[in-house]
């Protein structure tokens, strides 16, 4: 009997490592889960915010634009506008409440390729840059 408890007592200290790094591996991971978590949603905002302020900075500027354009009837401005026109409806699809949305990257491009094709139909150099003391869309 004495024997038994003393294996026992053995057993049970041999098993206090494994069953302590058990343990702390359990903690880490739900530790790591819940930082991975908030830092996620940190980088998830902030680059949101980044691809927000950029498609405003296009939407008001094609609005803009369109406002200007809309009295000129010549076959040049009737241009303008058509392409205006494409990338205020390219915008106004844009799948903002979905961020698992696959093709969202896919769109973007799309609609920055638009934008610099209607710039360059109106003769403007644009250039967007979003930087961490402040965002300008200068022309």
């Amino acid at each position: 009997m004495a024997a038994a408890a003393g294996s026992d007592m053995f057993d049970e200290i041999v098993m206090a490592e494994e069953r302590f790094h058990g343990e702390g591996y359990q903690e880490g991971y739900a530790e790591g889960s819940h930082v991975g978590v908030v830092e996620g949603r940190r980088y998830g905002s902030l680059h949101g915010a980044k691809i927000g302020s950029e498609i405003g900075c296009y939407l008001g500027f094609a609005l803009t634009w369109q406002c200007l354009l809309q009295n000129c009837t010549d076959e040049k401005n009737s241009k303008k506008i058509k392409a205006l026109d494409s990338l205020i409806g390219m915008i106004q699809k844009f799948p903002y409440e979905d961020p698992t949305y696959d093709k969202l990257q896919e769109d973007l491009e799309k609609i920055r390729g638009k934008f610099k094709q209607v710039c360059s139909m109106l003769n403007i150099q644009s250039d967007f840059r979003m930087g961490t003391e402040r965002s300008s869309l200068t022309f």
